[in-house]
């Protein structure tokens, strides 16, 4: 069982509880649709970020375009962003371009995504459940800022709020991470199998977040196909 730590808030008037906990084979299910709820991620950073890598594990039979990873800056609302404008195509943005990859029709199922980006050559690369897509370039030279907020379930359109409830997450996430560098293909693979990963800036193994609204923490139910 994970060991969960449960401590104030330090900002007056911040509803909920902080926690800091292994969710190794649990999930968040965002239970309403449309939605005003969301999850707040605590990432350790640093220095702004010139690679990372962010990886997560998605259910849901939303056909509505929906958010899935929203990390803004003050600077930049879409610093990095994973969103689905419809269930067969993925976009992945950086300070607040983006590319676009495309699925097979007829998908319903889990799917674990990760996308990572490097700055020096601007390549980003997107991994569908342990398959690479074909990569695309994406703000060469770019610097993603540190100080960031970062939210599963919503669109940020301004630091940590301007929710639009029809680009809101229902159903279910888990496996999410944030490193700061690209993975190999073989730690992409790894991720997708819930192998053993090297450290990250966020871990669903010791994630540390903040639930806002109607979100609860689950076991899974079953299993991702393998490939």
């Amino acid at each position: 069982m994970g060991r969960l730590q449960l401590w104030l808030p330090v900002l007056a008037g911040l509803v909920g509880m902080v926690a800091q906990e292994d969710l190794y084979r649990k999930v968040f299910v965002f239970r309403k649709d449309p939605s005003d709820a969301f999850v707040v991620l605590r990432a350790r950073l640093e220095q702004p970020l010139h690679n990372f890598t962010v990886c997560l594990r998605s259910y849901t039979d939303l056909t509505r375009p929906h958010s899935l990873f929203s990390y803004a800056t003050k600077a930049q609302d879409n610093e990095i962003l994973l969103f689905k404008p419809r269930p067969e195509e993925y976009r992945f943005y950086v300070g607040g371009k983006f590319v676009t990859f495309r699925l097979p029709e007829g998908r319903r199922d889990w799917e674990h995504v990760c996308a990572s980006w490097e700055s020096a050559t601007g390549v980003a690369e997107f991994w569908l459940n342990g398959k690479p897509w074909p990569r695309k370039g994406l703000q060469r030279g770019y610097t993603v800022g540190a100080t960031a907020s970062i939210l599963l379930g919503q669109e940020q359109d301004s630091f940590g709020g301007g929710f639009d409830l029809y680009n809101s997450f229902s159903g279910e996430l888990t496996d999410v991470y944030l490193w700061d560098a690209g993975l190999s293909p073989d730690k992409m693979r790894a991720a997708f199998l819930s192998l053993r990963l090297p450290p990250a800036l966020l871990a669903w193994n010791g994630l540390s977040y903040e639930v806002k609204g109607d979100v609860v923490v689950k076991p899974r139910l079953r299993e991702a196909p393998q490939p």
